[in-house]
């Protein structure tokens, strides 16, 4: 019967589950097993995967094990310094070398049968040399750890199976990339990691968090209520931003990837109370650096961002969106309970565990040249805010299961999930040309552009 279900998705793999003209996605897509062991093959087999950054493996030996798709990886530092990710499968017997989470070491040696692997995957030999208990069929320069292929971006490292003929990074992210680096490049030694991410399994489909990680900022209006009824996102009273502040925005998309762009007046509105008109770039940025940037480090961004990105700095700088298929990034001004107001810099990770489970692993981040003082409050505010029991993920994760228990259901697998909330491509005079652009009241453009990648991908 598998055999069966998956050649009917083999033939066309989103039939009857996407409807292109009238964007509507079958709710039976967040339940159907054979779909989801396509989505593997298809998606998390071919795209670009976010697994960790670089500051996790800072030494020779260094190494974390990550998940790409259901594939344990080894992510290591060898050597010559450079960093390696290589299937946790020993060739011999297929048992995970590596069994811790990280680690250091300078050979990853398989307790079932002793095969021992370098930090880069090539394999160094098996017990009882003489004997030559690898065999004699094939030479050892062939009996390493399968390799992904592997490049660091801003300190984020990706990995990728589709090879040497498949896209770069670059060709992956598109314009986006002219915003991304905004975040990850806009500082002399960049981002570094604020303690080892936390990781939890929550009973949902992955796609329930990937669909909304693509700037789904209707929710915020309902879902996160409570950060409205404590006053914490209220607009200036009298004007049209008072209900719904953060709605109003510029949201971006391409191949999938997304971001949300909040203007900085209301940023002033809605933290500092003290909205400010008719300043410069410059003075902008002096005023109310992005989160994560204090003044000290401004002169850095200045000189490793181009005018037009500072243009964007300035005026609406990016703040949560994310990266297609799996990744969720927000990076926010948080405010703490005293009316203080903090920064939180992070990145989760959707990592599916099978058509009803994913792991969500969640990243703090701070810029490495800020002070002890300042990564210690940004590390505050984001596990008060984004963290496993934030007060922001605690209402997100409270959805998903709900949605995916719907798909299950002989008759919920029937509805439909609804993106036809379209503002439509707006892009403002003074704004880049850069990936799609709307500007205005957020709505469901970006993550019909979420699904819309997913409908080419498992389709090609």
């Amino acid at each position: 019967m598998l055999v069966e279900g998956r050649d009917k998705f083999q033939k066309d793999p989103v039939a009857n589950l996407i409807d292109l003209e009238n964007r509507e996605v079958s709710v039976a897509a967040l339940h159907d097993r054979d779909l989801y062991e396509l989505e593997m093959e298809k998606i998390f087999a071919k795209g670009w995967l976010m697994l960790g950054h670089d500051s996790e493996i800072p030494n020779v030996g260094d190494y974390v094990v990550r998940l790409m798709g259901e594939d344990q990886v080894i992510v290591a530092r060898h050597s010559d310094n450079t960093v390696h990710v290589s299937l946790n499968v020993c060739p011999h017997r297929a048992m995970h070398i590596c069994i811790s989470d990280s680690g250091n070491a300078r050979a990853h040696k398989c307790i079932y049968h002793g095969w021992a692997f370098r930090p880069d995957g090539s394999f160094i030999g098996a017990p009882i040399e003489k004997e030559q208990m690898h065999g004699t069929i094939k030479p050892k320069s062939e009996l390493g750890l399968k390799k992904a292929r592997c490049q660091v971006y801003g300190g984020l490292i990706f990995a990728t199976w589709g090879g040497e003929e498949a896209m770069t990074l670059e060709e992956w992210m598109g314009d986006m990339k002219f915003y991304y680096d905004m975040l990850f490049k806009r500082t002399d030694r960049g981002l570094e990691v604020l303690g080892p991410p936390q990781r939890l399994t929550i009973d949902a489909n992955w796609k329930t968090a990937g669909e909304q990680s693509a700037c789904d900022g209707f929710h915020t209006l309902t879902l996160h209520q409570s950060l409205l009824d404590r006053g914490a996102m209220v607009g200036e009273a009298g004007t049209e931003h008072e209900k719904a502040p953060a709605m109003y925005g510029v949201n971006l998309s391409a191949n999938g990837h997304s971001l949300r762009c909040i203007p900085a007046d209301t940023s002033w509105s809605l933290m500092a109370k003290n909205p400010q008109k008719d300043l410069t770039d410059e003075q902008r940025l002096e005023l109310m650096p992005p989160p994560g940037i204090t003044k000290e480090l401004l002169p850095q961004v200045k000189k490793n961002l181009t005018p037009e990105q500072l243009h964007v700095f300035a005026k609406a700088p990016p703040v949560v969106g994310g990266m297609f298929p799996n990744v969720n990034m927000l990076f926010i001004f948080s405010p703490f309970p005293d009316g203080t107001l903090g920064s939180a810099l992070v990145l989760h990770t959707i990592n599916p565990k099978g058509p009803d489970h994913f792991e969500w692993v969640t990243f703090f981040f701070g810029e490495k040249d800020a002070s002890p003082e300042y990564k210690d409050m940004m590390r505050q505010a984001a596990a008060q805010g984004t963290g496993t029991s934030g007060v922001i993920e605690q209402d997100d994760s409270d959805t998903w299961p709900h949605m995916s228990e719907s798909s299950r259901g002989v008759i919920g697998r029937t509805e439909t999930l609804k993106y036809q909330a379209i503002l439509g491509e707006n892009r403002p005079a003074d704004w880049p040309n850069k990936a799609k652009v709307y500007a205005g009241f957020s709505k469901d453009d970006c993550q019909w552009e979420w699904w819309v990648q997913y409908h080419k991908m498992m389709t090609a």
